[in-house]
């Protein structure tokens, strides 16, 4: 199995990638802090020590980018980030998204208002103890489960406009179509976006392709699966073959699928967190690639 220790090795975390217009660059391997947060994103977490811990370990071991959202709790995750990392190392890139809020009962609904856009980036300075955000993605409420259609130019101008007032330094898209991708860019410029995209679910492939052309990072979210995790023969078989665990391929096939795509796998495990680093030190052949890359066709066919 590829496993990880305190001594973890920092330039194998999957290689490099700078943002657009940034003067520095991140690990491409980083953590996504959402299941930092109780059960359904929702209340403190279960072991509020773990949670310190795994972002600690996260820092220690290398990893410069965190993805968080004040609505991860609400509030919980961002205070956790602020509690074990502050002050945060020079090179940590922490990012945030905005464009939802949370009912009493956890629900989700859209924050769309300027009030709302400005509320939440005031928000995440506070609680997470930042003078400036370094990205802010917009996500895209018009479907909460995926992309749909609908302009996104009011509540990217209220960002934009917040961004020239020195709260934001770069502005990132989530859960968007490739058409509110372009209509962002008319507004301001994009570091990245974030996608539901994984090795069995493969919709945004096209849309990869055209922001690595254009040097924008794609963060995928649920990389491994989200709350039904990838489960796959194939998968397994080349694990076993690798002496991995299927999730470490998982992700190693991320960072093989374009230069451009960066990891924000979560965890609320130490032990996990180490076997997902650790996927940055698979390589993957070519024939293991082929082999992989028939696993979104046979998801494809088994929905019909």
């Amino acid at each position: 199995m590829a496993t990880n220790d305190n001594t973890t090795n920092k330039t194998k975390l999957g290689g490099r990638f700078p943002f657009p217009g940034a003067s520095s660059s991140v690990h491409r391997i980083g953590y996504g802090a959402m299941q930092l947060a109780g059960p359904g994103v929702f209340g403190p977490p279960k072991d509020r020590d773990a949670a310190l811990a795994v972002l600690r370990e996260a820092v220690a071991a290398g990893v410069n980018h965190i993805d968080t959202s004040d609505f991860y709790g609400p509030h919980t995750t961002n205070q956790l980030i602020r509690e074990a990392l502050h002050p945060y190392p020079d090179d940590l890139v922490i990012g945030t998204k905005l464009g939802a809020r949370r009912g009493e009962d956890g629900s989700w609904f859209p924050a769309f208002s300027r009030e709302e856009l400005t509320r939440a980036v005031h928000d995440n300075l506070r609680n997470l103890g930042l003078d400036v955000l370094e990205v802010v993605n917009l996500r895209a409420m018009f479907d909460i489960h995926e992309p749909a259609e609908g302009s996104i130019e009011e509540p990217l101008t209220v960002l934009a406009e917040l961004q020239q007032k020195g709260f934001i330094r770069h502005i990132g898209l989530s859960n968007v179509t490739p058409k509110q991708v372009e209509e962002g860019r008319r507004i301001a410029p994009i570091v990245c976006v974030q996608n539901l995209y994984n090795i069995a679910n493969r919709r945004d492939d096209g849309l990869i392709d055209s922001l690595a052309a254009q040097g924008i990072a794609y963060v995928p979210f649920f990389p491994l699966g989200g709350f039904t995790p990838l489960q796959s023969s194939t998968l397994s078989d080349v694990a076993d073959q690798l002496g991995a665990t299927p999730m470490q391929v998982a992700l190693a096939w991320l960072l093989h699928r374009s230069p451009n795509i960066l990891l924000i796998p979560g965890t609320s495990s130490v032990a996990h967190l180490r076997e997902n680093l650790a996927a940055g030190e698979l390589t993957l052949s070519p024939e293991t690639l082929k082999k992989l890359g028939s696993i979104a066709a046979t998801a494809v066919t088994a929905k019909h």
